[in-house]
């Protein structure tokens, strides 16, 4: 057990040795030096010669380069003894002729002095090594003095790690992956090098809070280095890998190598300054990546890790918010798929009211989908929707299912039967203009979910590969929950799947059946809209729980649009709403018109009249090519 009073014992031992070190000096200037006596012990510079094992020369070597930064008129010592002015500065020479059983090894690269950059040497052109001037690595001498903390180099490469603010319990299957690493690492040699254990996973904060937990338990200090921070010079590498290396002897600490939004940098082999690095460098490294990566090492440790299970959220829910009773934790753990780390930062900021809280998920969950996505703001309700008494009751069983899929999957046991994921998936298929994109808003209004729209020209690629990592990363981010997906023209990427004709056919069915997946395993609601039902492939279709077709309106249905296309603000007159029903416009179309008879009468300075409904309907004609009696524009 070390002294609490150690810091006293190390700092006299330090005086003493500086005492020493000038009397050995001053003997050196003499005609005849007295023959060189052991060096006084410092316990810290024990404790690092014990570390990075240093031979007993070699420690008091580094002693002669530490002195002069703690004693800044050592250097009139070190001139006199080597008989030099201009030489106020320790040599390797200095130290042989300073010190008993003196050592040419120490002088070697492979030895610990320079291999583990405890020195820095200042070698001019054409001077010998001996006589160069050295000094001592400021970490070391920080060491030295008693102050061990990281070396400040690393600092602009470290990053926080994510998870400290939670302090709860690690739900049950995150605790299991925590002893399985524990059990891994009980079967090897500590001194010996470590395969690095990769956490494999969508969601960072999880495998970031069992890496953390981990280290908690084997009480060492954990670090967070983003992987595209590593240099790609070899040489900077290898110094940076050394540097680690000596760092992880002094401190009891791991490494977190975090690749999870940098996978670029993993894909590159043995070559790619991940692998090089772990190579080159010895300590404990979490590698952080979404999909399992070679790794150096023959016995190597890959945990697959995930949110909480949906049972798991809910108690997590319960115990952040105190609450075990009311329905709030079963409605946010159904809705949303949060890790722990999440649940606890939102319950802490949130009010006590469940709008708060649902509010404050939704806003957690956006800023990954808002970069690839549209997010649409929903404000149309079921009265604005407009659609035969089928579809509308299709569309409320899907919003029905959405809502109560936490108590049919998890309390009442389905989830075990279902081995393609637990997401549900509807087609809307109808002409433009017919409500699909409405009826999503109205559903996702009605959950109190985001909208979110898919832009499929910034999803396909035409690069190989690209088009699986740009839908990956689109529904790793929606798996959150909180956001219903809108894949519009849907046609356009879940087309007929092409005979294989050549290698681009091959690669373009390989996308698919990529999204077919996903799809199946998605966990929350996805709609895919399109005009050209036709197109899709039949075994995609038969894949999808809900089809809800959007004919054209009836004449009984455009007489509602028509009745409910001016909001009760607007100042109209005259407006005969089953003649308008007679122009075959869909509810998109007689949206349009009404907007645009809106500006004729806000510019003539009259309310809506049937003249300018008429007028705008001819313009919307003329615009969709269709032919045009004036008689029904009259």
């Amino acid at each position: 057990m070390i002294s609490t009073d150690w810091p006293t014992t190390n700092a006299e031992a330090i005086a003493a040795a500086l005492h020493w070190l000038r009397d050995r000096l001053k003997t050196l200037s003499t005609p005849a030096p007295s023959p060189p006596s052991p060096t006084p012990p410092i316990p810290t510079l024990t404790s690092l010669g014990d570390r990075l094992g240093l031979s007993h020369f070699e420690r008091s070597l580094l002693w002669l380069c530490v002195a002069t930064e703690l004693d800044p008129q050592m250097g009139e010592h070190y001139a006199r003894a080597q008989g030099n002015s201009s030489r106020p500065y320790p040599t390797f020479s200095l130290a042989f002729r300073c010190f008993a059983e003196p050592s040419w090894e120490a002088l070697s690269p492979q030895r610990p002095l320079r291999y583990w950059q405890l020195l820095e040497i200042n070698q001019p052109p054409a001077q010998p090594l001996t006589t160069s001037a050295l000094r001592a690595d400021e970490r070391i001498t920080n060491y030295i003095k008693g102050l061990n903390e990281l070396d400040d180099r690393f600092s602009a490469l470290l990053l926080p790690m994510q998870t400290a603010a939670f302090r709860g319990e690690l739900p049950p299957s995150q605790q299991a992956g925590v002893e399985a690493i524990a059990q891994f690492l009980q079967a090897l040699d500590l001194y010996e090098p470590l395969p690095p254990l990769q956490l494999v996973g969508a969601d960072s904060l999880s495998k970031q809070l069992i890496a953390q937990q981990t280290c908690e338990l084997l009480d060492l200090r954990l670090y967070r280095l983003p992987i595209e921070q590593l240099p790609t010079q070899p040489a900077d590498l290898e110094l940076l890998a050394r540097l680690w290396q000596r760092e992880s002897l002094l401190l009891p600490m791991a490494l977190y190598l975090d690749g999870h939004d940098a996978e670029e940098h993993l894909t590159k082999g043995a070559a790619s300054p991940v692998n090089r690095f772990l190579s080159q460098s010895r300590g404990l490294f979490f590698c952080s990546s979404r999909d399992s990566q070679q790794m150096p090492g023959q016995d190597g440790f890959c945990l697959d890790v995930e949110k909480p299970t949906p049972a798991e959220q809910k108690r997590l829910w319960a115990i952040a918010l105190n609450d075990s009773t009311s329905a709030l934790p079963t409605q946010l753990a159904s809705q949303f798929n949060l890790s722990a780390v999440a649940i606890s930062a939102i319950a802490q900021r949130s009010a006590a009211s469940s709008e708060t809280l649902w509010s404050n998920c939704l806003i957690h969950t956006r800023p990954q989908l808002d970069t690839l996505a549209q997010r649409i703001d929903t404000k149309a309700t079921w009265t604005d929707l407009i659609l035969p008494a089928e579809a509308t009751n299709l569309l409320k069983q899907i919003a029905d299912q959405v809502r109560q899929r936490h108590q049919v999957y998890e309390e009442w046991g389905f989830h075990r039967k279902l081995n393609r994921g637990m997401g549900i998936n509807a087609l809307f298929a109808g002409e433009s203009g017919t409500g699909k994109t409405m009826a999503a808003e109205v559903i996702a209004n009605d959950l109190k979910l985001n909208l979110y729209r898919i832009d499929l020209s910034a999803v396909v690629s035409k690069y190989i590969g690209e088009t699986e990592k740009n839908l990956r990363r689109l529904f790793d981010a929606a798996e959150d929950g909180g956001a219903i997906l809108l894949f519009d023209e849907a046609d356009a990427l879940f087309g007929k799947r092409s005979e294989v004709k050549d290698s681009h056919d091959r690669y373009a069915n390989i996308e698919i059946n990529y999204l077919l997946q996903r799809m199946e395993a998605y966990r929350g609601l996805a709609i895919l809209a399109t005009n050209m039902k036709n197109a899709l492939d039949t075994a995609f279709l038969r894949r999808l729980r809900f089809i809800v077709n959007f004919p054209f309106p009836s004449l009984r249905e455009r007489i509602r649009l028509w009745q409910q296309a001016f909001p009760p603000e607007t100042p109209t007159t005259g407006l005969d709403c089953d003649r308008l029903a007679t122009l075959n416009l869909t509810g998109g179309n007689i949206h349009t018109v009404a907007i645009n008879a809106a500006f004729l009468a806000a510019q003539a300075g009259t309310p809506v009249t049937m003249p300018l409904v008429l007028a705008a309907a001819r313009t919307e004609y003329r615009k969709l090519d269709r032919p045009i009696n004036e008689l029904d524009f009259q």
